[in-house]
């Protein structure tokens, strides 16, 4: 999924970020409201970490704003307030989920995943094609019954292949999925990644490359 973090806490935000990247996301950073409403306006997000309590724009406003763009956009909302009143008026402004700090990263991880579902068509839990299974929540790939060991760009290139049920993926929308906003759109990071996960679930080739630039799975 493509996420944004924004924390004002900038030793946390980076701490999420890193813990999220961990499990195969492209995550940008920002720690102000006023960046968070620029890069919502340029990036397409699956779901937004919002620190309630920010500088220049709260996250109050920022949340209201995500809403009703009515982009479907997932909102997980931060809180270093653990009054019930508090957790109420927040999911009353349209956020998805609440987390108060501090929490557990493995919560973290698992409540975005969760949201992340919410905003995408119904999929088997485990994705399956071609002699390949890939287990979002373990973690885990298997080519013909072989555990393939994944780095996690080559984990989420797979499953965005995967999930494209045989239909051909840019590598624009990889790129967009895949990787966070500092990644170069003329770099050859597709093309590598692409290469090290035909190597790694070996032959015969079940990730064909599309003319026009694009890759889909047998």
């Amino acid at each position: 999924m493509r996420i944004l973090v924004v924390e004002d806490e900038r030793l946390l935000a980076e701490a999420v970020a890193e813990w999220l990247r961990g499990d195969a996301h492209a995550v940008d950073v920002v720690n102000d409201g006023g960046a968070a409403l620029e890069r919502l306006g340029v990036n397409d997000y699956d779901v937004v970490v919002l620190d309630r309590d920010l500088p220049v724009v709260h996250g109050d406003s920022v949340c209201r704003e995500i809403v009703s763009s009515s982009a479907g956009v997932r909102v997980l909302m931060l809180t270093a307030a653990t009054d019930v009143d508090d957790r109420v008026a927040g999911l009353a402004l349209g956020a998805d989920d609440y987390l108060p700090k501090p929490f557990a990263f493995r919560e973290l991880s698992a409540r975005v995943q969760a949201l992340g579902r919410r905003g995408l068509p119904a999929l088997p839990p485990v994705l399956q094609r071609a002699g390949i299974r890939l287990d979002p929540n373990r973690r885990e790939v298997f080519r013909d019954g072989r555990l393939v060991p994944l780095a996690p760009k080559e984990f989420a290139v797979l499953a965005q292949l995967l999930r494209a049920e045989g239909a051909a993926v840019s590598t624009e929308q990889l790129l967009e999925k895949s990787w966070d906003e500092n990644a170069d759109p003329f770099t050859n990071a597709v093309r590598m990644t692409i290469l090290k996960l035909r190597r790694k679930l070996g032959d015969p080739q079940v990730v064909l490359t599309v003319p026009g630039g694009g890759y889909r799975i047998l």
